[in-house]
């Protein structure tokens, strides 16, 4: 997979997806969405990845946003265009069935941060910084940040972010709950991986549904979401590796997992 404005690598059964655009800290164009989606397709068909971790090359940036440039010349209805466009981007990052890790190393404002949020959790460095300063450009958010963040984080907080448009570091980042760790900057990929061979090694269809449980059933009243809950456990309840996970746990021995 050869691209210009990200790069991606596989580690079965990891793959690292970096935005690729350190000049203009790695700032989310039109091209660098496509890339995204199409790379996102094919680690999604491959079986042999079992966890993305998504990250921003160089120092500064995981992603510094939207590209000012082409934002600038945005028309009313094309700007409504751009704004589904990246949600629906964004959408498919979050409910693609395999965890996608984001590794903040450094700005994730505007786009980048609801890019971060989009991912089923997050790990920062220590010199990482978080905001939602679309206000100061005449703006909300656009790729679901106004939606995501209050889930995340509570709605006091997320206004006071999405209002006031200041960024926060890492360390606050952790204290309201945006992000679940704060590591050393040369830490930050290899916690990332560590986490995501972690959760390789368990049942992938079981991965898949304790996903898709808590995303389908998040925004659901307690009893339909727990109606989903049984419905996926029957579901799991019939697969191969189910029988194989108890059989091995009886006989105190590694489960080999197929995914079926």
């Amino acid at each position: 997979m050869s691209y210009e404005n990200i790069l991606v690598e596989i580690r079965e059964p990891v793959a690292v997806l970096t935005l690729n655009r350190p000049k203009v800290l790695n700032a989310l164009n039109a091209a660098t969405f496509h890339e995204l989606n199409k790379a996102l397709a094919e680690l999604i068909a491959n079986p042999a990845v079992r966890a993305i971790l998504l990250t921003g090359s160089g120092e500064k940036a995981f992603a510094a946003g939207a590209d000012i440039q082409e934002l600038a010349q945005v028309s009313a209805m094309d700007g409504q265009a751009l704004a589904l466009n990246g949600q629906r981007l964004f959408d498919r990052i979050e409910s693609c069935g395999k965890p996608v890790i984001a590794c903040v190393n450094g700005f994730a404002l505007g786009g980048g941060c609801e890019l971060a949020l989009a991912c089923t959790f997050r790990i920062a460095s220590e010199t990482a910084k978080f905001g939602q300063p679309e206000v100061k450009l005449g703006l909300l958010p656009g790729y679901g940040g106004s939606q995501r963040l209050p889930r995340l984080v509570g709605k006091g907080a997320a206004l006071k972010l999405l209002l006031t448009g200041e960024m926060i570091p890492a360390l606050e980042a952790l204290r309201i709950g945006l992000v679940e760790e704060v590591v050393a900057p040369d830490q930050l990929l290899a916690r990332g991986e560590q986490i995501a061979r972690t959760i390789a090694t368990q049942a992938p269809l079981a991965v898949e549904k304790c996903l898709e449980a808590v995303h389908a059933g998040y925004d659901l009243p307690l009893r339909q979401a727990l109606d989903l809950e049984a419905s996926l456990f029957g579901l799991c309840c019939a697969t191969e590796d189910k029988a194989e996970g108890t059989k091995a746990f009886l006989e105190k021995r590694p489960a080999v997992w197929k995914g079926r």
